[in-house]
């Protein structure tokens, strides 16, 4: 075989704005996938404990929960009972801020929701909850606990909102959920201000699922009222602790 022949067998050499552009390529779609797809959140309360822990860092899926559109073609699914969601809150903070929040789906279009004792009932069937605290004598709370047969204005953090809405929507001592909505609660039940208190989140306010926790560290639980200085007095906090105060047992934990 000819040297020339031989030459002609070596892989051609790629130029250097081919490499570039293959390489602005792969940036361009990094992106794409952690702007669009993939995103994350900082856990800062307490109200999904223990699924959730304040200091709890998680990789959310902003595609599986979407509305389903033409142009991009990713995986979607309905929202199920059970799910773990994240989402705006469906009425804005007395500053106007649209805040968001992580909570788990208890009922969906059509169900039919009620409380005894603590215990959630969902189309008259009791639910068996393993993720959930159970309700204790100390904590018990008739509004929470029997919702929804007490009107919201008994309860304190209820919105104004809510109190004419629910009436509209229980029917038998049930609450319906209608439709493009859903009813959420926090796992620590006793103390978790959701759907009780403010109402149903719609479907569109919804952003998606915590897949996993990436990253957790021990911190104090802030007022939604913290200033800004506070906040970032405990992200310096954080920085300087991370060693010390990250729960390394956390690490990849799956969020369920």
């Amino acid at each position: 075989m000819s040297r020339r022949s031989l030459q002609s067998l070596d892989p051609p050499r790629e130029s250097f704005f081919g490499s570039l552009s293959s390489n602005c390529s792969m940036i361009a779609v990094a992106l794409f996938v952690f702007a669009f797809i993939f995103q994350n959140f900082a856990i800062p309360s307490a109200s999904m404990a223990s699924t959730l822990l304040v200091g709890d860092h998680v990789i959310v899926d902003r595609a599986a929960l979407a509305p389903e559109t033409s142009w991009a073609p990713l995986h979607y699914r309905r929202v199920r009972r059970d799910d773990v969601i994240v989402f705006y809150k469906p009425v804005l903070e007395d500053n106007g801020e649209r805040k968001i929040l992580v909570k788990r789906v208890v009922g969906i279009p059509g169900d039919r929701i009620h409380l005894g004792n603590g215990v959630v009932y969902v189309n008259g069937v009791a639910q068996i909850e393993p993720f959930a605290a159970k309700p204790t004598f100390a904590d018990y709370n008739p509004y929470i606990d029997e919702f929804p047969s007490l009107p919201p204005s008994d309860a304190d953090g209820a919105t104004a909102e809510w109190s004419v809405v629910m009436t509209q929507c229980v029917h038998d001592g049930d609450l319906v959920v209608p439709p493009d909505s859903y009813f959420v609660m926090g796992d620590n039940r006793q103390h978790s201000l959701d759907s009780r208190f403010w109402g149903f989140v719609p479907r569109a306010n919804i952003l998606g699922r915590p897949l996993l926790v990436y990253w957790s560290i021990e911190t104090a639980e802030l007022p939604d009222d913290a200033p800004l200085t506070e906040r970032a007095a405990a992200d310096c906090d954080e920085f300087l602790h991370f060693f010390t105060r990250t729960r390394w047992s956390r690490t990849f934990h799956i969020v369920r």
